[in-house]
């Protein structure tokens, strides 16, 4: 080995580096390389990965990072720092990187993540020093002609770092380059340092230039034709071979043979993969053993008591069985530490899921507090979550209130000190539709090409652009003809899956026994919070222990309903004590009325609800357990629900089975299911069926053909026939592979049957805690206001004397829902704030007393106009008379001084004599502050024609797949004309009905025809395919925009026609089906579109079923059949 690269940027230097791990070592091991160095800017993200992955190739890892150094301090706030390599020669260097960089982000954050010399000084040891690129401290003097400045600078690294000192010579073809060389040589001779040569590699290959310079133009948001653009001036950064270095660097060979040396030097061995659990104290210093057994023991008595349970005794033996695993496996400290925060929270008043994953299995966990779900209640296996035959770590994740969560991870840095506790760092990668918009933006493309490729990528999580194009026949067509479109695909595709960002982990928290920075570099997010500089994987792999502490919105969701009910009805409600065999609960999750139900809400969920009609709690854990992609494709529902309705016979692959396989009428649907039949079947042990259930999930050859004969050994010893036991096993690892953890599904369950308790009893305080719970996004609060309305919930409007915040529930006989005032734009949490404080000294007497009292630093003018627009102050006055008044009454207020303040108290005020605003005036502004139409709906007086006219209702669209004909009336709201490259006009618009809005696009064909329809306020049937974006929010592709004229407004509807799939109807159904049409008996002619996988056939049905068209009708029958399965015809 002749050389090795010492500094390298992979995509960890984050939209500038081009280069893949695996890539690189493939190119590596080709060219002959032993080792390379990785040496990001100012991070060392990817140092983990690159270390364990090059020592699996058999080539030598060099840790280091190029550093970003302030020019003065790190603490003066002075730009373009200068650059600086450093090398890790071992696990001193090692940690006192971690040091620098950590310190770099939290101490010298300034653009970049700096440290200074006073730093380098002070953790210098164990590490390498090279004076880095053109933009080093060194080459920027000689640069600048100031050879005194450098010698200096020279003077003080050799006397700091001796022999560990290098000069870095670089040759890209830059001419700055040169001369830095050339007096980089003769300081060389002079101060007696050595000389290295690197190339700052960039990117793999030299023809990936023109790929990197697209990536730097997604880093600054330029494009590729931009001249001013950040550029590099030469296509020569890239991983040139042993032989062009040497050609390079031929009249300096120590330059290369430093390179070697200097590898040579660096002997850095981390110690991975071995769990370092933090130290948890126990009161006198008791063993964490016996201090588990302790509480696990006051907690089973304490569980038995709740729950009135008369058979302990398999439940002390459980625990017994529990501890001696946990003890016996040393994580005893682990389960210690989950239960002090966990209960730490709930005697806090932070709400606690009751589980979430495998670790509901445990018994341990249930009696120390951490789950509150009972594992023998609910056939729930510890053997899943913490397997004795295989030594791993436990993974407890726990949800906590969304809003509250932070106080629990703040309670642990107060714990265990705020240097030993971290959130972990996350990265997101340009996935495929995302990197076709940042490529088609780099290259300058126009943008409705750019959105035209990136509309076609199908949706759906982890797809990549070659499935794409094997999916979507289109994108191959798009590009045959077209250059700019192979250009943009040849480009994301080398691009798809890189490194775009680094943000926070959403519920990973790592907790030390030392500071952290001894094991890792730490990183500062952009709102304040310290993470890890590695991902998760690789802070496991580093040795330290992560902790899953999930956010979780409905428990927040759930709290204020509590709370609400409480406060209106004088109720305690615990949802310890529900009832699990609630009727009302059941009836609503049978109606599949689950809006603000967790896990329940899809549509797709909803029609599962309506069929298997839920009537016990392992219904409900079957039911989230089966809706997945696999079990819904594989056959394995329809056999669920036609055994559930007696409509199929109830098999059991063997009859020692039925016990376990009862409650899923003999369907595996769990993988406790398939571990309970490999311990009945074939005497495995629960660990060994563990292990059996992994490999079958995973499809690991050897290891099944391992378990396959161990079962079948195991199975005839039993007296089972080997073809019986073969059968089984097939049916076992068939099932395994879409089997779902049951713990989890129970967990969940039990939150979602909580959930639905709540809607059910208390629909009030539940629909108004929901809308709290989503105040920001408007179109979900105009969604649960549609619900409110159709349930016969009134949405009072804001009032600026009862409004909160949040939404509450107000009324004694009839509760109603009054309107949170942090829900109207331009009114913060701060003006809010400032009204309620104002409001404790009484009510505002009118509109002038407001505006005198309350605080004009806070609550603005802006603030106080959108008050206006959305109703708050009605009872003071016509709208638009207020705000002419309001500029007046500023003015006084600005010259009011606080001891003022009591004069103006009664004071009285008199409206300008302006005209109200009209019905459609008063809406749009209504509109403009809310996001939707609240007292009113344009569309209100329409509400017939709607119904007759339209096939979809614009709120369902969201649970149809893409692709699929629409046809809608509604309004259009907004038109946003486009030209496009050829200069015609198209459009997007928004629509919108009574239920909700959505965006479409009108392409230049359709606007040349329907331009003057678009701009009016009158009632539109608009017909079209529904498309996705990348979250799944649907939006229409036009095809047709048509007027509703005043006679076929009046024309009654002819037909009606229903959308069944036959799957989904049980006999029960039919006959629902055929009263609901007896009950609403009319003129229409009745017709049936049965569904049966692919085919469709139409059913006429005869004259005495014949129906009234009407808005109550489409209720009944969407009550029944789901949203989307019913329209009108006019002929």
């Amino acid at each position: 080995m002749d050389f090795v690269h010492l500094h390298l940027h992979s995509q960890y230097s984050i939209l500038d580096g081009a280069i893949r791990f695996e890539e690189l070592l493939q190119l590596l091991e080709e060219k002959n390389f032993k080792a390379c160095a990785l040496t990001d800017h100012g991070n060392m993200f990817g140092a983990i990965e690159f270390y364990t992955m090059a020592l699996e190739r058999g080539i030598k890892p060099i840790l280091g990072c190029e550093v970003y150094v302030a020019p003065t301090n790190r603490f003066d706030r002075i730009p373009d720092p200068y650059h600086l390599l450093l090398l890790v020669m071992n696990e001193k260097g090692y940690r006192n990187l971690c040091h620098l960089l950590s310190l770099s982000y939290l101490e010298g954050f300034y653009h970049k993540p700096r440290i200074d010399y006073e730093l380098l000084e002070r953790y210098g040891e164990g590490l390498i020093v090279l004076t880095s690129c053109l933009k080093g401290e060194i080459p920027s003097l000689i640069l600048k002609g100031d050879l005194e400045g450098a010698r200096k600078k020279v003077a003080f690294f050799k006397e700091l770092f001796g022999d560990r000192f290098y000069f870095e010579l670089q040759d890209n073809g830059i001419p700055e380059q040169k001369k830095v060389n050339e007096s980089l040589i003769k300081l060389s001779k002079e101060f007696g340092v050595k000389l290295v040569a690197t190339n700052d590699s960039h990117y793999l290959l030299r023809e990936d230039a023109f790929l990197h310079d697209v990536l730097l133009c997604i880093q600054t948001g330029k494009t590729i034709d931009d001249p001013k653009r950040l550029r590099f001036p030469t296509d020569q950064f890239y991983l040139r071979s042993q032989e062009e270095m040497k050609i390079l660097f031929k009249d300096v060979p120590s330059a290369l043979k430093n390179t070697v040396e200097i590898a040579e030097r660096c002997e850095l061995k981390l110690e991975l993969g071995i769990p370092k659990l933090p130290l948890y104290q126990t009161p006198d210093g008791k063993a964490l053993e016996d201090y588990l057994q302790q509480l696990a023991e006051e907690g089973l008595r304490r569980r038995l008591k709740e729950s009135r349970i008369e058979e302990a005794e398999p439940y002390w033996k459980r625990l017994r069985e529990e501890l001696e695993v946990i003890n016996r496996m040393g994580f005893a400290g682990y389960f210690l530490i989950v239960q002090d925060f966990v209960n730490w929270a709930k005697s806090n008043g932070i709400a606690v899921g009751p589980g979430r994953g495998s670790a509901a299995g445990s018994l341990v966990a249930y009696c120390l507090g951490i789950t509150d779900i009972d594992p023998l209640e609910h056939g729930l296996l510890f053997e899943r979550f913490l397997n004795p035959e295989r030594i791993s770590l436990p993974d407890i994740d726990v949800d906590f209130c969304y809003e509250r969560r932070d106080e629990v991870i703040e309670y642990l840095k107060q714990k265990y000190g705020p240097d030993k506790v971290a959130h972990i760092i996350t990265f997101g990668k340009m996935q495929a539709r995302a990197v076709v918009r940042d490529v088609g933006r780099a290259l300058g493309l126009p943008y409705r090409e750019v959105d035209l490729f990136a509309k076609l990528i199908p949706g759906g999580p982890n797809i990549t652009l070659q499935e794409a194009l094997k999916l979507e026949p289109r994108i191959r067509e798009l590009v045959q003809g077209n250059e700019n479109y192979k250009k943009l695909l040849t480009i994301a595709l080398r691009l798809e899956g890189m490194v775009r960002h680094a943000s926070t982990h959403a519920a990973g928290v790592v907790i030390s026994n030392v500071p952290l920075m001894d094991h890792i570099p730490l990183y500062r997010g952009k709102d304040g919070e310290i993470t890890t500089q590695y991902a998760m994987k690789d802070v496991e792999r580093i040795g330290l222990v992560k902790f899953d502490l999930l956010g979780l919105k409905t428990l927040t969701m759930m709290e204020e309903t509590i709370r609400l009910v409480e406060k209106c009805r004088r109720i305690k409600v615990n949802l310890k004590e529900i009832p699990l065999d609630d009727p009302q609960t059941y009836k609503l999750l049978s109606e599949g009325d689950t809006t603000g139900v967790f896990q329940l809400e899809s549509q797709g969920m909803r029609d599962l609800l309506r069929r298997i009609k839920p009537e016990r709690f392992s219904d409900l854990v079957a039911l989230l357990a089966l809706y997945r992609p696999g079990p819904l494709s594989s056959g394995m529902v329809e056999d669920y629900i036609k055994r559930r309705r007696g409509e199929e016979e109830v098999k059991y692959p063997h009859p020692w089975l039925k016990e376990v396989l009862d409650e899923t009428y003999g369907v595996l649907v769990y993988q406790e299911q398939v571990m309970m039949a490999a311990s009945i079947l074939a005497d495995f042990s629960l660990g060994e069926a563990d292990l059996l259930r992994k490999a079958m999930s995973k499809k690991v050859p050897e290891e099944m053909d391992r378990l396959r004969d161990r079962f079948l050994q195991g199975a005839q010893i039993k007296g089972i026939p080997g073809d019986k036991a073969q059968e089984i096993f097939e049916l076992m690892a068939k099932f395994a592979e879409y089997g779902f953890n049951k713990s989890h599904s129970a967990a969940y369950a039990l939150i979602a049957y909580q959930t639905a308790y709540l809607k059910a009893h208390f629909p009030e305080e539940f629909m108004a805690a929901l809308l709290s719970s989503d105040m920001n996004d408007s179109d979900k609060v105009m969604k649960y206001v549609y619900e409110c309305r159709e349930k016969g919930i009134q949405v009072l409007g804001p009032d600026i004397n009862l409004s909160q915040w949040e939404f509450t529930v107000e009324g004694d006989e009839e509760l109603k829902i009054r309107f949170g005032l942090g829900a109207i734009k331009n009114v913060g949490k701060a003006a809010v704030g400032a009204i309620l404080e104002a409001r404790k000294e009484g009510p505002f007497r009118n509109f002038t007393n407001f505006c005198l009292r309350v605080d004009g630093r806070k609550v603005n003018r802006r603030a106080i106009e959108s008050l206006i627009k959305a109703g708050a102050f009605d009872q003071f006055g016509e709208r638009s008379k207020l705000l002419a008044l309001l500029g007046r009454v500023l003015e006084r207020s600005a010259k009011k001084s606080l001891n003022q303040v009591t004069l103006f108290k009664n004071t009285s005020e008199e409206l300008p004599p302006l005209p109200n605003w009209s019905t459609s005036e008063l809406l749009r502004a209504e509109k403009e502050v809310l996001g939707f139409y609240l007292s009113g709906h344009p569309l209100k007086d329409y509400e017939e024609l709607l119904t007759r006219h339209s096939k979809n209702q614009i709120r369902s669209l969201e649970d149809l797949e893409g692709g699929e004909e629409v046809s809608l009336v509604g309004l259009i709201s907004e038109v946003r004309e486009i030209r496009t490259r050829k200069g015609d006009r198209m459009a997007v618009i928004e629509l919108e009905d009574l239920t909700g809005r959505i965006e479409g696009v009108v392409f230049p064909d359709l606007f040349r025809e329907v331009s003057n329809l678009l701009f009016q306020e009158i009632p539109l049937k608009v017909e079209g395919i529904l498309e996705k974006d990348e979250e799944g929010r649907p939006r229409i592709r036009i095809q047709s925009i048509k007027s509703i004229n005043e006679d076929l407004s009046e024309q009654e509807p002819k037909k009606v026609r229903l959308k069944i799939k036959l799957k989904a109807l049980s006999l029960k159904d039919l006959e629902t089906l055929k009263s609901t049409f007896l009950r609403h008996q009319g003129p229409c002619e009745v017709l049936l579109h049965l569904i049966d996988g692919e085919r469709e056939v139409v059913v006429r049905l005869s004259d005495p079923l014949r129906v009234k068209a009407s808005e109550n009708l489409r209720a009944d029958l969407e009550r029944l059949l789901g949203p989307n399965s019913f329209w009108m015809e006019v002929e």
